[in-house]
């Protein structure tokens, strides 16, 4: 069977493409073209590397270029987001609308059955005929909480091979067949960034800058001046430039008042949140105002947590069993079963 393999021009993607070789299925690269309107090209699409591991393979490469809808489907809700306070995740948002969408209609053009990623996670079928995105066998690399978005269609066409594996293993397998990515360094931050500056690239992208105001306590005492709300996100402590004489965080960012409230870190955790936009991954639509239990995470690297969840018109309560730490809004919200099978994730607001 023929499957197209998304080529970022790392370790993982080569790997990917190597072992279905090995599996012989007719494997053919692409790679996703996104530069951004400053001419800046993504660090998920380094074209000179996927094409030299192709060549090695032996397989078909093709590049699509995907810049028009990655920047408004991608930056620009990520700008909006992130001047009005929020900490959005992209790289979710692009997995679904940009990545899947793109390397599926690459398949259709090919007439290829699968398409195929380097993500460390696993495509599963569950009992209720719903297909799912479940957890890594190893932890520390697990990356089903940015799959979160995934349609069922995406999912069924979809190869993870990479599931089973640890990194080590994934860079021992490329110094086996010799190729030129075995020993690259992976990128940890946003692709479209440049210098993972986000302050300067949303006033670039806004053509204005954020101005001063008040740091203040949550009884809305006066504690300092800060530079400008994007500066900041919550739970954050580094770089505040205030002396309390015990740690402080960022609880909330007030766009309406220009200021930023601080408190300590015993105020920063939660009992409960709301998901907004929630897409649901291994379980239906719930029914209105019935309860089901999960496993939430908040963010990327967060300790599953249990939870009580209802659903409430478009939106998902979800009630901790234990209190969580810097929720913040524009995050992502991901839902896990007892299996660390992906049930809904949706936005955290």
């Amino acid at each position: 069977m023929r499957v197209i393999v998304g080529m970022s021009g790392g370790v993982d993607s080569a790997v990917t493409a190597y072992l279905l070789k090995l599996k012989g299925y007719d494997v053919i690269g692409v790679t996703l073209r996104i530069v951004s309107e400053d001419g800046e090209v993504s660090r998920c699409c380094e074209i000179d590397d996927a094409r030299e591991v192709c060549e090695k393979l032996e397989i078909p490469y093709y590049v699509r270029n995907c810049s028009s809808r990655f920047n408004s489907c991608v930056i620009d809700p990520f700008v909006a987001s992130y001047a009005c306070g929020r900490t959005p995740n992209p790289c979710i948002i692009c997995n679904r609308r940009i990545k899947w969408e793109e390397l599926i209609a690459a398949a259709d053009t090919f007439g290829a059955e699968y398409v195929a990623t380097g993500h460390y996670a696993k495509i599963v079928k569950l009992p209720n005929g719903r297909y799912s995105v479940k957890t890594s066998d190893h932890a520390a690399k697990d990356q089903s909480y940015m799959l979160c978005r995934l349609s069922q269609h995406q999912l069924q066409r979809t190869i993870m091979p990479l599931g089973e594996l640890t990194k080590d293993e994934v860079r021992a397998i490329a110094k086996h067949a010799q190729l030129s990515v075995a020993d690259k360094a992976e990128s940890q931050e946003i692709c479209f960034v440049p210098d993972d500056d986000y302050a300067s690239y949303i006033e670039y992208k806004l053509n204005r800058s954020f101005p001063e105001g008040d740091f203040v306590d949550e009884e809305g005492k006066v504690l300092g001046r800060h530079k400008g709300i994007i500066h900041y996100t919550v739970g954050q402590r580094k770089g505040l430039g205030i002396a309390a004489g015990v740690p402080i965080y960022v609880k909330k960012i007030d766009t309406a008042e220009n200021k930023v409230v601080l408190s300590s870190e015993a105020s920063l955790y939660s009992s409960k949140c709301r998901l907004l936009d929630v897409n649901y991954v291994g379980m239906p639509c719930p029914e209105e105002a019935a309860d089901f239990a999960a496993k939430i995470k908040v963010r990327y690297h967060h300790r599953p947590v249990g939870a009580i969840c209802r659903r409430i018109g478009e939106e998902l309560l979800v009630c901790f069993s234990e209190p969580v730490k810097a929720v913040a809004p524009g995050q992502t919200g991901v839902l896990y079963d007892e299996e660390g099978n992906v049930l809904a994730g949706g936005e955290i607001c």
